[in-house]
């Protein structure tokens, strides 16, 4: 899933692009380290101690995502703390909204919620120079846990009917928070919007563009839904 309206940036000296690039991985180190600490805090309401280990498997892996983009960042002589700052309040208001009131809210919240990050991601990393881009991507690959959750959550919808209900509820819940968010940081941060429409050869936001990618992303929620037995 990926724009192809116009091509990836010629140069990563320009010091717009550079920004843009430094926000973007800085919105994802936070994002890492956040949910890995929601999944802790997930895995504390989950009701036996395999269920207890899975989600304390998924919480390790996105810790280990953000330790690859901390390092980089690190590598390219630039502060991963600084860099995450400004997305604090962002993820505290989307976590603030979505706080899940059961273990199958907090494992809906985790399937959906890092596929809508994903497909974000992607959308942008067609811009990127190709070593951010492999990092990003990298950053993204599976954690081999979504199987887990899908298994999960059909099995509990399958003992109880009248869960798939309030967790396709919550499901939507869920997408319009993020798209929220996310529209949100692209509005305010103007290196990143540009590197989401094609880098420093396109400066400006493209409002079509975005309109397009954002389509897509709901697309992909209502099949990412449908798999976990819920309807979008």
């Amino acid at each position: 899933m990926v724009l192809n309206d116009v091509p990836p940036p010629s140069t990563v000296d320009d010091p717009v692009y550079r920004t843009g690039v430094l926000e973007l991985l800085g919105l994802l180190a936070y994002g890492e380290i956040s949910a890995c600490e929601r999944l802790a805090e997930d895995a504390k309401m989950a009701p036996d101690l395999r269920l207890k280990v899975e989600i304390a498997a998924m919480a390790s892996a996105e810790f280990g995502h953000f330790a690859k983009l901390r390092d980089h960042l690190v590598a390219i002589g630039e502060d991963p703390f600084e860099a995450m700052r400004p997305f604090a309040a962002t993820f505290e208001r989307y976590h603030q909204h979505t706080k899940p009131s059961d273990w199958l809210e907090g494992l809906v919240k985790a399937y959906v919620g890092d596929g809508l990050a994903a497909d974000f991601y992607r959308e942008i990393a067609a811009y990127l120079d190709a070593e951010t881009r492999e990092l990003v991507l990298e950053t993204l690959s599976g954690t081999g846990h979504s199987e887990f959750v899908v298994e999960a959550i059909r099995a509990a919808i399958e003992q109880d009917p009248r869960l798939g209900g309030r967790l396709a509820l919550w499901g939507r819940r869920l997408m319009g928070e993020a798209l929220s968010q996310a529209q949100m940081v692209v509005a305010e941060r103007d290196a990143l919007s540009t590197v989401l429409v094609g880098g420093v050869d396109h400066p400006g936001m493209d409002l079509a563009a975005i309109g397009r990618m954002f389509t897509r992303l709901t697309e992909a929620h209502a099949a990412r839904m449908e798999k976990l037995g819920l309807a979008a």
